[in-house]
């Protein structure tokens, strides 16, 4: 298996925060200086949130271990920490409520001053009161996490807000059938072990899983098979919904995904620099809520985050590294780790798929599950970050497995969890479907 350190290798961990940090350089350099006040999604900070809070995040996570001072402790407190609103409770300030910009810039680069010469003066590694290596990775993943969502937040912003680059192509595919892929019962491995592989509280620890045979999808549901179920009426089918998802659905008059605009009688894409045709073939990207439906209306359900996981990573012969072997994910596996902004046709890359014949498993988006975000036994909390994953132990998230093509490498490791409440609709993540045996 790839581990972290595997990652590393080469290329110390000072050299990845530098390289994380150019990367969402980048993504502010893409949005025009008159648009960092606006706020693409209702339920996030403003753009100009995000400038400071990854900053403030490193200093508040890093100094007291480093020994140095804050540079403006109310800075620290006010782009400490996002928000995450389940079910209302919007933020409702305004632009003048936030610092300038030259001020929110100038902030950060003294955090990155100052960070940086303690660093290098101490090495990558100091006395402190937990390892230096575990804080670093925290302070890199934390940011490349950042990138993605912020990515997605960018994705909502009107074009001509922000400048466009150009992407990757679209990669050919050939027609296909949807089909199911039986995977037969059997042991699967949850988490990860405290051996010095790094990870987040959630990761650990780990455990073995018996998962009963049943049948999953091949491929992700895509745009067309969505806008069949659309078609058919199952945004106004209320059985097709839980009370919940139906009150949401209809207090914010969602008849479609987020990332499909109406045009007259048909549904365009909005990709994330020009609107085109509705692309069939690619994975629909939707909510927890929208999955679930279209699951019950295909008279199915959503995979447990066990089942994904042996579809994704188990062989006969044991557990795999990545769903197609032991070897790094390369161009052939799909678009990863930030290799392109939007998706693409979910039979692509069969070079990905699993032992099973399961494509796509760690490209072209997250993908729901039906497991309640929560423990592993043998949780812990990071004594420094104590609400990173228990805050959000409330029967409220989903776990999502998987990666979209806006995920960093290292994150797409087989033990890594994402999770989000069930009626978020902009990220980057689709599903597929799972049915008992």
């Amino acid at each position: 298996m790839l581990t972290p350190s595997a990652v590393d290798a080469g290329k110390g961990l000072l050299e990845r925060l530098a390289q994380a940090r150019a990367e969402t350089d980048k993504l502010f350099q893409l949005v025009k200086p008159e648009r960092l006040y606006e706020r693409p999604i209702a339920e996030r900070h403003r753009i100009i949130f995000y400038l400071g809070h990854l900053e403030a995040f490193d200093s508040n996570l890093l100094r007291e271990s480093l020994g140095i001072q804050s540079t403006d402790p109310s800075l620290d407190r006010l782009f400490a920490f996002g928000i995450d609103p389940v079910d209302g409770g919007l933020p409702s300030d305004q632009p003048a409520d936030w610092p300038a910009e030259p001020q929110v810039t100038q902030y950060g680069r003294r955090i990155r001053t100052k960070l940086d010469e303690a660093l290098l003066q101490k090495g990558s590694a100091w006395d402190g009161e937990e390892n230096s290596d575990v804080l670093l990775h925290v302070a890199i993943e934390h940011r490349l996490m950042h990138a993605e969502t912020f990515a997605y937040m960018l994705h909502r912003m009107p074009f001509e807000s922000k400048r466009s680059v150009i992407q990757a192509g679209t990669p050919d595919s050939c027609p296909f059938e949807p089909e199911m892929i039986e995977i037969p019962e059997g042991r699967t491995t949850l988490g990860i072990s405290r051996d010095g592989n790094f990870g987040w509280d959630n990761e650990f620890e780990r455990h073995l899983v018996d998962v009963p045979r049943f049948r999953i999808d091949r491929y992700k549901v895509t745009n067309g098979q969505f806008l069949d179920f659309t078609l058919a009426g199952g945004y106004r089918d209320r059985s097709l919904w839980t009370d919940a998802d139906w009150r949401w659905k209809e207090q914010n008059g969602i008849d479609h995904p987020a990332f499909w605009k109406r045009s007259g009688s048909e549904f365009r894409y909005r990709a994330m620099f020009e609107d085109i045709p509705l692309p069939f073939n690619w994975p629909v990207y939707v909510s927890h809520a929208e999955a679930s439906a279209y699951a019950a209306w295909a008279g199915k359900r959503l995979p447990t985050e066990a089942e994904w996981h042996r579809a994704a990573y188990d062989a006969p012969d044991g557990e795999r590294a990545y769903p197609w072997g032991e070897f790094p994910p390369a161009a052939e596996h799909g678009y990863l780790d930030m290799n392109r902004w939007d998706p693409s046709p979910v039979n692509a890359f069969p070079k990905g798929r699993s032992h099973w014949g399961v494509d796509g498993m760690l490209s072209n988006g997250w993908e729901w599950t039906s497991s309640q975000f929560g423990p592993f036994p043998g949780f812990q909390a990071f004594p420094f970050y104590r609400g990173y994953s228990a805050d959000f132990f409330d029967g409220k998230h989903y776990v999502m497995k998987g990666g979209s093509p806006r995920t960093e490498l290292s994150m797409l490791r087989r033990s890594f969890r994402n999770w989000f409440q069930p009626h978020y609709p902009y990220a980057y993540v689709g599903f597929r479907c799972a049915t008992d045996d």
